[in-house]
């Protein structure tokens, strides 16, 4: 298995997408997650860039996953906006936001 560089988490109430790529940018991990097994994930990776969109719990989860020595950056809903090609039921927002945009939109 390649090595996660960023991933991208996108919150909900009780499950959560996850979207991680390596360094040249492929994809490793696409996943859904429920909210249980969302620390216990992320705790077999190795520390990585970590992007969520800020909102509702994200600071939570922010805490909780620079506790497990990864590196958490939040972004703003109007960064993620332009993503949104389909209703959030239909499709998470973490391929568009972190494949494409990479780490520079997201905020220190």
């Amino acid at each position: 298995m390649q090595t996660v560089t960023t991933v991208g988490l996108d919150i909900a109430k009780s499950v959560f997408q996850v979207h991680g790529v390596d360094a040249e940018g492929k994809v490793t991990i696409r996943r859904k997650l429920k909210r249980r097994y969302v620390a216990a994930f992320f705790q077999k990776l190795p520390p990585c860039l970590v992007g969520i969109e800020a909102y509702a719990s994200s600071h939570h989860w922010s805490r909780e996953l620079q506790a497990l020595g990864h590196t958490v950056r939040l972004m703003p809903p109007a960064y993620v906006k332009p993503y949104v090609k389909r209703p959030q039921e239909m499709m998470p927002l973490t391929p568009r936001q972190f494949e494409r945009e990479g780490e520079r939109r997201l905020l220190p």
